[in-house]
């Protein structure tokens, strides 16, 4: 078994490589004694713990997360859509994604997700 510190480096390597340095350093940076552990639970957990496992890719698991953040309207779907398009996932794909979360999670998400990736995915680029 993992000993914690393991788990914590492969959850922030992880982490790192599906967020980017600059949106984890940002995190990290705002992280005070009051959410110090949250961070560190989610490192360990959704990181090591999950994104890491070897059963979906993290492609598959963008796809997934864009679906059940728009599906849910959470804010960090803004968070996780750059992630999807490092992962491999094209706006195409995104766009059909949401058209299934109209479907089966209702129009009023899909349409708030279809607004924030549209000005995401379509900021001019570096």
């Amino acid at each position: 078994m993992l000993r914690m510190v393991d788990a914590y480096e492969r959850g922030m390597q992880v982490r790192r490589e599906v967020l980017g340095d600059e949106y984890v350093d940002q995190t990290l940076s705002a992280t005070t004694d009051f959410d110090r552990d949250f961070q560190a639970w989610i490192t360990i957990t959704a990181w090591g713990g999950v994104w890491d496992r070897p059963g979906l890719d993290r492609r598959t698991r963008s796809l997934l997360t864009v679906a059940l953040l728009a599906g849910l309207g959470r804010e960090e779907l803004a968070v996780h859509l750059p992630a999807a398009i490092r992962n491999g996932v094209t706006s195409t794909e995104i766009g059909e994604v949401l058209m299934q979360v109209a479907v089966y999670a209702g129009v009023p998400a899909a349409n708030q997700a279809f607004k924030l990736a549209k000005a995401l995915l379509e900021e001019p680029g570096p």
